[in-house]
């Protein structure tokens, strides 16, 4: 195999998110429900066989070290391959709004490269990599939505309905440093525990491996655990989906993030935070056809209009499954 073309990279959304304990090394434990959605990069693999590891961009600039060099680098130490590759990114979802554009990015480097190369590795011997080079990485590998525990490692793959969320991202960005060490960040108080999950690790103790539970859990399954479990969490409302709790020290950081909640909560009804920010997001009812989808779109371009030209915003769908997901066996 000498190239692989057209690699899809999708972002993800938090549909909440809940700070739960910090890690003796200052990692904050974290609750969440990641949802893969229709908004992605694309990557192109191009083998080389002098060991070279080069990156060519498609639009402005990425940073001279991207995650995508780095899990090329890290791949390449790990198994010794002599091969190197010409990796093009055409980039689409845009940078530091949380929805885990280049932790995505990363991990279908990772996916891809293990095909370009001839490794075969298993996903099992993947997903410590991917944790090395970020939290989120991990989730992008696993393959499908996902309740989320430790600081992004322990996977508990989930199936959700189809989803349709509006997303706006302002032209400001948010440090995640800032956000964690914030005094306005909310601690939760309540620990979700959901039936059939084996006990994991809330100790706090770091395992330093990633682990994936293939145990499915149905949204009908959540949505039954209303009072004391997780559907807590999403909220009693399919609109409200609980809450982000890194939202607060978000908005008194980045003015541009109330704006952004402000405007889809009035054409709405909702809005929430996505991660550490700077992306928000609204549950939109599911066009029933392509007039209704036509007019969802219509809105937020409209709504853009108004804005500084370095806003960007989509309605997005929920997928079925990540679009790489069996590229590694199990």
């Amino acid at each position: 195999m000498q190239a692989i073309y057209d690699v899809l990279a999708p972002a993800k959304l938090n549909l909440f998110l809940h700070v739960v304990g910090k890690r003796p090394d200052g990692y904050h434990l974290l609750q969440s429900i990641f949802a893969l959605i229709d908004w992605a990069d694309t990557l192109h693999f191009e083998r080389r066989s002098d060991g070279q590891l080069l990156r060519h961009d498609h639009g402005a600039a990425l940073p001279p070290d991207d995650l995508c060099l780095r899990a090329a680098r890290l791949l390449q130490a790990q198994s010794g391959c002599t091969y190197g590759v010409d990796i093009q990114i055409e980039k689409r979802v845009p940078a530091g709004a949380g929805m885990g554009g280049g932790s995505s990015d990363a991990a279908s480097t990772l996916l891809a490269l293990n095909r370009l190369w001839g490794l075969n590795w298993p996903l099992a011997k993947l997903l410590p990599l991917g944790l090395k080079l970020g939290a989120d990485v991990p989730f992008f590998l696993g393959g499908s939505h996902a309740f989320v525990e430790g600081i992004g490692e322990i996977l508990h793959p989930i199936e959700l309905p189809p989803l349709t969320f509006a997303v706006l991202k302002p032209s400001q960005s948010i440090s995640t440093q800032e956000i964690f060490s914030s005094p306005l960040l909310a601690r939760s108080k309540n620990v979700a525990i959901v039936a059939g999950f084996p006990a994991n690790n809330s100790s706090g103790e770091k395992t330093g491996e990633s682990s994936l539970n293939h145990q499915k859990v149905s949204h009908e399954e959540l949505i039954s655990l209303d009072s004391e479990g997780i559907a807590k969490l999403l909220g009693g409302s399919p609109r409200s989906f609980g809450r982000n709790d890194l939202q607060k020290p978000a908005e008194e950081n980045c003015t541009e993030v109330v704006q952004a909640l402000h405007i889809l909560e009035s054409e709405f009804g909702n809005s929430r935070m996505t991660g550490s920010g700077s992306a928000v997001f609204a549950r939109v009812k599911t066009p029933a056809n392509e007039q209704e989808e036509n007019l969802l779109n219509q809105i937020i371009f409209s709504k853009l209009q108004g804005l500084p030209a370095d806003w960007s915003g989509r309605i997005c769908r929920s997928l079925d499954r990540h679009p790489l997901q069996g590229w590694a066996a199990d």
